[in-house]
């Protein structure tokens, strides 16, 4: 039932279901006892049988976990966080984790033998050991903490690629890669001579996999893909990629920060060489990330950087160096940060991330559906069906509309954050024939009520906009 109202659009439920929101017939049942005496009764009860309450979604249920979120901005309106395929909100207890860190065992780690420096490196090392289980990686040791994950596609570009790449090998990508899964490669092609070779897309707006393996040959010695992408929220099967490289004797790098923080990521079933993901994507910290890589690989890759703590011994003329993960962890390194991102795969772990990735498809038609059925609306991507499951992320355009002006209006005027821009995906932007696109993004702490709330708020931008035309 709707109803308009001066051109706002109201959506009303039904009569039934204002009579009976789960729509369970109610059930009354009276019993009256016999009388031996007369054929009236003394008493009566009446039972009556109360449909169960809706289950609390996982978004309700852990919302309190994330005090930044309940908050009132700009025009006092309430805050909707629909920006999470840029950074994710902090639950209390890895803030709790680092500010606990900061205030009762700072110190630097690895070197020194008093209580603090202990405590401080077996919480350390502890977190490296949650990341290692957390993505089943064989050994933590094969788990390297960087500053990010662009930071950790680096280090294999500078430290794997030139030791092992020469003119004429090929790396192979997608243009759907976030600019720090494109430009290290460049660089590393412009000091090697190695081609680059790019996947375009299908009708579909996916990476078209056939014409990726069609790439692959024996002058193929890396293949590097996003596992999720942080624009048409597709998924690529990176199981068949990998044995596809591996057929052909190249290895393959996974950018995983879309896709660790919202499913089960396991690096041995998946056969990747590397994967990299940030901490702040996933409930963790800012300033640290991690590239999982294989021990073998790692131990013949030579130092990203030099300095102290990644070394053996070090003598006027020359220097050893400490074996993986310390020969790539050069300098004192982000411990707080760490100590939070292994407090936020606690937390993550405690919810299931197969609880998280099942209510997130949920959450992602849902939120494709409505976004669809506005007018004008152009959604980027695959369509969602049995077959296929979006991320929970629409970037999407209005027809006349700037996505700027569309992200403007949704946070001064609705209190609804998106993102606006080309996402660091330049090249994939260029190749659908636009310079910027909006984009609501979900984690698990969101509820269909946000995406109820960016619906009314795109549709109250979009007709303040066109009353000007």
């Amino acid at each position: 039932m709707m109803m308009s109202i001066e051109g706002v659009v109201l959506k009303l439920p039904s009569f039934s279901q204002l009579i009976n929101p789960n729509r369970t017939p109610l059930k009354f049942r009276f019993n009256f006892p016999k009388s031996s005496s007369s054929s009236s009764y003394s008493s009566a009860t009446a039972s009556l049988s109360v449909p169960a309450a809706a289950p609390v979604s996982l978004g309700h249920s852990t919302r309190p976990d994330f005090e930044i979120l309940h908050q009132k901005v700009n025009n006092g309106s309430k805050l909707v966080y629909l920006d999470n395929a840029a950074t994710s909100q902090k639950p209390s207890a890895v803030i709790d984790a680092v500010n606990n860190y900061y205030k009762s065992y700072n110190s630097n780690v690895h070197r020194g033998i008093h209580f603090l420096s202990a405590k401080a490196t077996d919480a350390y090392e502890m977190a490296r050991r949650k990341v290692a289980s957390f993505v089943n990686a064989p050994e933590s040791s094969e788990i390297v903490f960087t500053r990010n994950a662009t930071e950790a596609i680096n280090l294999v570009a500078y430290s794997w690629g030139l030791s092992n790449l020469k003119a004429g090998d090929e790396i192979v990508v997608t243009i759907a890669e976030h600019h720090s899964s494109i430009v290290p490669w460049q660089i590393l092609s412009e000091k090697t001579g190695a081609v680059l070779k790019f996947v375009s897309l299908t009708e579909d707006e996916v990476p078209d996999i056939k014409m990726l393996q069609d790439l692959l040959s024996k002058k193929t010695k890396l293949v590097a893909v996003h596992h999720v992408s942080n624009v048409l929220a597709s998924v690529l099967p990176i199981k068949d990629i990998a044995q596809w490289a591996h057929d052909v004797g190249a290895r393959i790098l996974v950018d995983a920060c879309q896709s660790v923080p919202h499913m089960v990521v396991d690096v041995q079933d998946l056969g990747v060489d590397f994967l990299v993901a940030s901490s702040h994507k996933m409930c963790g910290p800012t300033g640290v990330g991690f590239l999982y890589g294989k021990s073998e690989l790692l131990t013949a890759m030579p130092p990203f950087l030099g300095g102290g703590e990644m070394i053996s011994d070090v003598f006027l003329d020359h220097s050893t160096y400490a074996e993986p993960p310390s020969r790539f962890e050069a300098g004192t390194p982000a411990i707080g940060e760490a100590i939070g991102l292994g407090t936020a795969i606690d937390y993550l772990s405690q919810i299931g991330m197969q609880k998280i990735h099942d209510y997130e498809v949920e959450l992602a038609n849902y939120l494709y559906e409505n976004l669809h059925a506005i007018p004008g609306v152009r959604i980027y991507g695959p369509a969602p069906s049995e077959t296929v499951h979006r991320a929970a992320l629409c970037s999407f355009n209005v027809e006349s509309l700037h996505p700027t002006d569309i992200a403007t209006f949704l946070d001064q005027q609705h209190g609804v954050a998106v993102r606006s821009g080309h996402h660091c995906a330049q090249p994939l932007h260029r190749y659908l024939g636009i310079n910027a696109s909006a984009r609501a993004s979900l984690y698990f702490y969101n509820t269909k009520e946000d995406v109820d709330d960016f619906i009314r708020a795109l549709e109250d931008t979009i007709a303040f906009f066109t009353s000007f035309k």
